[in-house]
């Protein structure tokens, strides 16, 4: 998926406008990162989002990394699912 276009997958319709919005802002912003860079920039992000009262149900956050993951290469799966795994162990 190039851009913005997987906020418009259907598998996505029942997360709240502002979410997809904070989303959005967020992807805008890693774009360029290294993956060195990637996990503290998303770690921050997640911080600052609960600080925020922006919470995602554990439905929301996979949905989104599946419909991330449509048309990457394994490689790339990987590394997303790398990322996730680090995520979840640092909660």
């Amino acid at each position: 998926m190039t851009d913005a276009s997987w906020m418009s997958n259907p598998n996505l319709k029942h997360i709240d406008k502002a979410k997809m919005e904070a989303l959005l802002a967020m992807s805008e912003q890693s774009k360029g990162k290294s993956q060195k860079e990637l996990l503290p920039f998303l770690m921050a992000a997640a911080s600052k989002s609960k600080s925020g009262g922006l919470r995602f149900t554990p439905e929301e956050s996979d949905a989104i990394i599946e419909v991330l993951k449509q048309g990457k290469s394994p490689e790339e799966i990987a590394r997303i699912e790398k990322i996730r795994s680090m995520m979840k162990f640092m909660k």
